[in-house]
């Protein structure tokens, strides 16, 4: 089990561990010159429908081991759920990489496939914006090389004047304790016990800043809550590996299925607090507690 943050997008919400993300295409799309209106909504195969607070839409999933390329082309196809000219929007499942080492399969690797399957012929699809593996959720395409330009330059430029370009919703095991906010603080990405991790710098120097640690922000609302756990909207203004997840750690809020940053939340006598980043090593979330949010998902929530 792993983190999963599910991306939507116009409107359209994906449920799963982690709720992502809301890429701000609607507003993005007009911004860029484009219309919204979808032509295709084609559904997941064998994908299950929820109602209520968490939306109407399939949740893609995780993606299942061992597909060959094949498989996961079609896995792909059906996941598309709206074309509008160049612009091809799918539901990527969790687990899928965007890119990786050489012969891997990534989304990257079959876009190829994808096009021809999806009758594009000549004009390949290009990544204009997709989330990480550990995230499932929306991933927008695109077929002609001028609209992939136009869309990253505008996703850019949005981000540069600190204007939200995407919205993800995750389950956290615990409350935060003010309903929304922002949360502000360097990150540097270390090497530890063989991984790179993203790890908190209080008070970072220049020369901190020179050799790779970034200032961060996000912004948090709770939507809604219940039996301990949150539906927490958030919005990053910065990107770096793992942000979401350790600025919910930094709220005492871990993401529910992070079994990497969340053993940095420790407990005494009810009462949490931060472990040492450099010294805590990454562990499974308690079944206990995942099952608890789990068996709250199927009832009511407040918010």
């Amino acid at each position: 089990m792993r983190a999963v943050v599910a991306r939507e997008m116009d409107g359209r919400r994906v449920s799963g561990w982690v709720w992502r993300q809301r890429l701000a295409v609607r507003g993005a799309l007009e911004d860029a010159g484009f219309g919204t209106e979808a032509r295709n909504q084609n559904q997941p195969r064998g994908s299950h429908q929820r109602s209520g607070l968490l939306g109407d839409q399939p949740f893609p999933g995780l993606l299942p081991k061992n597909l060959s390329r094949e498989e996961l082309v079609d896995t792909l196809r059906a996941a598309v759920v709206d074309r509008k000219g160049p612009l091809v929007t799918l539901n990527k499942p969790q687990g899928l990489p965007v890119t990786g080492k050489p012969g891997e399969l990534t989304l990257l690797s079959v876009l190829p496939e994808l096009s021809q399957s999806l009758g594009l012929g000549e004009r390949e699809l290009q990544v204009v914006r997709a989330s990480g593996k550990e995230s499932s959720g929306l991933v927008l395409l695109s077929s002609c090389p001028q609209t992939t330009s136009r869309l990253q330059k505008f996703f850019i430029h949005a981000r540069r004047a600190q204007r939200p370009t995407a919205t993800y919703c995750a389950v956290t095991n615990g409350i935060p304790a003010t309903s929304e906010g922002k949360i502000q603080t360097a990150l540097k990405l270390e090497h530890i016990d063989g991984v790179n991790l993203s790890v908190p710098v209080k008070t970072p120097s220049r020369k901190d800043i020179l050799e790779g640690v970034k200032k961060t922000l996000s912004h948090f609302r709770v939507l809604a809550t219940g039996s301990g756990c949150a539906l927490v909207q958030l919005q990053p203004l910065t990107v770096f590996s793992s942000q979401l997840q350790v600025h919910m750690v930094l709220q005492l809020c871990p993401v529910l299925g992070d079994h990497t940053y969340s053993a940095r939340v420790g407990t005494v006598l009810g009462q949490r607090f931060l472990l040492p980043s450099e010294s805590t090593k990454r562990k499974t979330q308690r079944p206990e507690a995942l099952s608890r949010v789990l068996g709250h998902m199927s009832g009511p929530w407040e918010g």
